[in-house]
């Protein structure tokens, strides 16, 4: 039998716990908080919207990112595969999950290869950002770019999650400098997000000013990590802790918009909670660049690549009836296409 290492251990309890139970946050998204304004009379063509969008230099037919999910199991690497053969299909971006295990186990990297499906995605690897206070340098940042063959590295900030983890690595001090010296020293773009608890606007001013190409705000509304872990706890004084924090995080839509007003600029993707077309709409009307999406593609990545491809068949076509209905023909027009927002 093959010898399971402590971090797969960890990454096939969390995948388990992620489809058997219910991790979602005791906090909405926010999404809920805002409407459209529909338009009888679009003065548009259905088949003429256009949901093309342009992110370091690959063209998505739709946007959306499949956010980091696993790897490190032999499980995880036919998820990691279903999924790149959707975003294949439908022209979407994919993120990997934290390739940390591979880096130590090397025996792991192939569950995070997915080229060989996926040859023309815009396809990002993924490091936890505190193991620069652990050793990594951009060297391994460097590495995990490479074992995937990836357009950008994705740093994770994780500081709640690892605080809850007994085995938690939670020295975040002198984190921004190093993060800086990476996105000096690499070749790729460097994204920075959360895993579920948000990004404010002094941690996104600060990032940018790093040199951070994009930021990945991972609002709370979806899958809650204080949840997973109160379900991977071996005490009781561990999962009461944990569950203390089942409503703590900035909700996605707070977030973007703090994000967005404080880096201007700069792409930012919106994860966390997203499920819907609509949701998605939303996202980039309130300034994200791509929505990600990790919670609401799982079940179906677990079922079969079909699975995996129709979901986001049916999401990018929610999107596209969005548009039509609110008068957006392109994602331009619909980040100018205005919201109101209603009370919650």
């Amino acid at each position: 039998m093959k010898k399971v290492t402590p971090i797969g251990q960890r990454k096939a309890d969390h995948l388990r716990i992620n489809l058997e139970e219910d991790v979602r946050s005791a906090l909405s998204t926010g999404f809920e908080c805002y409407r459209f304004v529909h338009q009888a009379l679009p003065e548009m063509d259905l088949a003429q919207v256009d949901t093309q969008v342009r992110v370091f230099g690959r063209e998505l037919q739709a946007p959306v990112l499949i956010s980091s999910m696993t790897g490190g199991t032999a499980e995880a690497a036919l998820i990691n595969r279903r999924l790149a053969a959707a975003a294949q299909k439908v022209g979407v971006a994919m993120g990997v999950g934290s390739q940390r295990a591979a880096l130590e186990h090397p025996q792991l990297a192939p569950t995070f290869q997915v080229r060989e499906v996926a040859p023309d995605i815009l396809l990002m690897a993924n490091l936890g950002a505190v193991q620069l206070n652990y050793g990594y340098t951009a060297d391994h940042c460097r590495r995990a770019v490479d074992m995937i063959e990836a357009d950008a590295l994705i740093l994770h900030l994780n500081p709640l999650q690892e605080a809850l983890q007994p085995e938690g690595d939670t020295n975040f001090a002198g984190l921004l400098r190093k993060i800086e010296a990476v996105c000096r020293a690499l070749e790729v773009p460097v994204v920075v997000k959360e895993v579920g608890w948000g990004i404010s606007a002094r941690a996104a001013r600060l990032l940018a000013d790093a040199g951070v190409a994009a930021i990945d705000v991972a609002g709370a509304g979806g899958t809650s990590w204080s949840q997973v872990e109160m379900h991977r706890a071996a005490s009781p004084r561990q999962r009461r802790l944990a569950a203390a924090f089942a409503g703590w995080g900035i909700p996605t839509a707070a977030s973007l918009r703090m994000v967005r007003a404080a880096v201007p600029e700069m792409p930012v993707f919106a994860s966390g909670g997203l499920r819907t077309g609509i949701d998605l709409a939303k996202a980039i009307a309130l300034g994200a660049t791509l929505g990600g999406l990790a919670g609401a593609l799982l079940p179906a990545a677990a079922t079969s690549a079909q699975a995996a491809t129709e979901t986001l068949q049916d999401l990018v076509h929610e999107l596209r009836v969005t548009m039509f209905a609110a008068g957006a023909a392109d994602l331009h027009a619909l980040r100018h296409t205005p919201l109101v927002q209603t009370p919650c």
